[in-house]
């Protein structure tokens, strides 16, 4: 009988850990003041996450912007223990001055809070992606686009994703907002 159980037992292990959070794995790299930015500099301290691309033509643009609507909203709410760190998706052309003056034409509330971060190859933010937020970061073959998920990711201080939103078009503010403060308690 005993013999069943342990049969058992890896088949409930895959099931416990898909339905616990996923935990980011570490990585070190460069935001766009040409600092390290490391999941070690997150731990204790929730973060929004999210991927994007200066050279982006369609879904970038407003993305920022409603991460900066959000930030203004979460300032509003007076939450203050909060990181913003976008992925770069470019990250051969993302350089950190790039990156900074992508920045400079979004109304961005404090952002000392931001870190766009580069500094690593495609293939590898592809994978870290897929592998950390099950989200696709793949270069478009008929353009000099990249194909990516618009989701904005709240992630917990111990640096869990605990939940993800649309971050394009119906960003659920109220709802990441609560989320947040939750979080702090």
């Amino acid at each position: 009988m005993k013999w069943k159980w342990l049969a058992f037992l890896p088949a409930l292990v895959l099931f416990l850990a898909a339905c616990g959070a996923e935990t980011v794995e570490d990585f070190a790299y460069t935001d766009h003041r040409g600092d390290e930015m490391s999941k070690e500099n997150l731990l204790g301290t929730p973060w929004l996450a999210t991927f994007v691309f200066t050279n982006c033509e369609t879904v970038c643009p407003p993305m920022t912007f409603n991460l900066a609507d959000l930030q203004g909203e979460i300032e509003a709410a007076g939450l203050t223990d909060y990181k913003i760190v976008a992925f770069s998706v470019d990250p051969k052309a993302d350089t950190p001055e790039k990156i900074q003056e992508y920045l400079s034409y979004y109304p961005i509330p404090d952002e000392s809070k931001w870190h766009i971060l580069t500094g690593y190859k495609q293939d590898d933010i592809a994978e870290f992606a897929a592998d950390n937020f099950k989200t696709l970061v793949k270069n478009d073959p008929n353009s000099n686009q990249v194909i990516h998920g618009t989701s904005f990711y709240l992630v917990d201080q111990e640096g869990a994703v605990v939940s993800n939103y649309d971050g394009f078009e119906n960003v659920p503010t109220g709802e990441i907002i609560e989320a947040m403060k939750k979080l702090e308690q």
